[in-house]
């Protein structure tokens, strides 16, 4: 089962330090190959994305059935069950209305030496968003990928998704229509990267690219950032949950195999001051994996990456927490708000004991493209602000290049740099 450890323990502090750097991704390096399927492309275009996807889904793909028509998806919608639709119009409506409060604004303002400064933000012209399919299909992930960068105004939306023997997932089909994408392929791996990068026929290069995606198209992303934007290279899934042990054990515990069913590398880790609630939460996962559908799965990630970890106050939770900077955090105790005041890193953070991570994957309404393995120590969920970039104005009449002139001027010399100076001192008098 998972990993016992206890703050009281003299070796607790070397054993947290080891837990949490850990390596959960383990797996073989695909960056050789990658690289090669980029290169492929970038020199065979189309045609070497036909050879792949012939490859890789059994698929003959050609350049009249590459793009997925409009009839085509209205088609795969009216094979959807109702209820799920209007779901997903509940969660896009939610998802919209929370990004649309994200827009950032432009600013002008003079200073008190007469420079024009200020700042104005501008969307990207395109973006392409990568959407597994298969047994791997996530709608909710193409409403959480799509509907910031159309909030953000991207006028060109271009979605990827695999079509194994030609199948599409209609559900997300459906969700792409009422997130707005633009345009549809039916390609999947690092092919359909690259082909969003570079360009392949009838797919023209984007911008910026998101979303999910194995360890190729992991790969493949952090190969082709630079050329394009990217969202994040995610890692395995996580969460962590502190509760003072007054919360049903089996809610907590459905709560840390939420994330243990995603992969095997996944990791749950429970917090509490409570040694008793600690046991019945143990007991209750193994209960709940007895008869989950993805037990094999989910027990990898609980006894292999996870922990249960006493403390002897729930002062001691933030530091620790932290340290871990976990993508998804439960707070399932009487007064969340006071320990949200005293954490700094994490990815979203769920307050109380009726807010279980699952309501913020699909309907809350923040983004949950979140950072992985440590990286919300620096880095953001996705954003509107992923798809737009912030351009610096600077104005000067003669009377305020006279002011900053000079000083500028003095700063190029003692770097060496006269051409700089020159630009300045051509335009001050005397």
């Amino acid at each position: 089962m998972a990993q016992r450890l206890n703050s009281k323990d003299a070796s607790f502090s070397a054993a947290f330090d080891a837990f949490v750097l850990k390596d959960r991704d383990g797996g073989a390096d695909v960056s050789a190959v990658v690289r090669e399927v980029i290169a492929a492309m970038r020199a065979g275009g189309v045609d070497a994305l036909k050879d792949y996807t012939q490859k890789f889904d059994g698929f003959a793909l050609t350049e009249n059935n590459l793009r997925v028509t409009a009839e085509e998806i209205d088609a795969a919608e009216a094979t959807c069950d109702k209820d799920d639709l209007k779901a997903l119009d509940f969660a896009a409506a939610r998802i919209r209305t929370y990004h649309e409060k994200q827009i950032p604004s432009d600013v002008r303002y003079t200073d008190d030496q007469g420079v024009s400064l200020g700042w104005r933000w501008t969307c990207v012209d395109a973006a392409g968003l990568y959407a597994p399919g298969g047994r791997a299909a996530y709608p909710s992930s193409v409403l959480m990928n799509a509907i910031p960068a159309k909030v953000a105004g991207v006028n060109r939306l271009a979605m990827v998704t695999p079509a194994p023997k030609g199948e599409m997932n209609p559900l997300v089909l459906a969700a792409a229509k009422r997130a707005g994408i633009d345009e549809v392929y039916r390609i999947g791996g690092a092919q359909a990267v690259a082909a969003l990068a570079y360009g392949a026929g009838p797919i023209k290069p984007v911008d910026v690219i998101v979303g999910p995606g194995n360890a190729y198209v992991a790969e493949a992303k952090r190969q082709v950032f630079g050329i394009v934007g990217i969202d994040s290279v995610a890692g395995p899934s996580e969460i962590l949950v502190v509760s003072d042990g007054k919360t049903d054990p089996n809610w907590i515990a459905a709560d840390l195999l939420s994330q243990a069913e995603h992969d095997p590398s996944s990791q749950s880790v429970l917090i509490t001051d409570n040694a008793a609630f600690a046991d019945k939460v143990e007991e209750a996962v193994r209960e709940q994996l007895s008869d989950s559908p993805r037990r094999e799965i989910a027990e990898a990630a609980w006894s292999n990456n996870s922990a249960i970890i006493i403390v002897s106050s729930l002062d001691e939770a933030p530091a620790l927490v932290d340290k871990i900077a976990p993508e998804h955090l439960e707070l399932a105790v009487d007064d969340p708000e006071a320990l949200l005041n005293k954490v700094r890193h994490a990815g979203a953070i769920f307050l109380g004991r009726h807010a279980p991570e699952a309501i913020g994957d699909y309907v809350a309404g923040p983004d949950h493209v979140l950072p992985t393995a440590r990286a919300a120590r620096y880095a953001s969920g996705l954003s509107v602000l992923d798809f737009m970039k912030r351009t610096s104005i600077i104005g000067c009449d003669e009377a305020a290049v006279a002011k900053l002139g000079p000083a500028a001027a003095r700063l190029a010399d003692a770097e060496g740099l006269p051409a700089h100076a020159k630009s300045v001192r051509v335009r001050l008098k005397g």
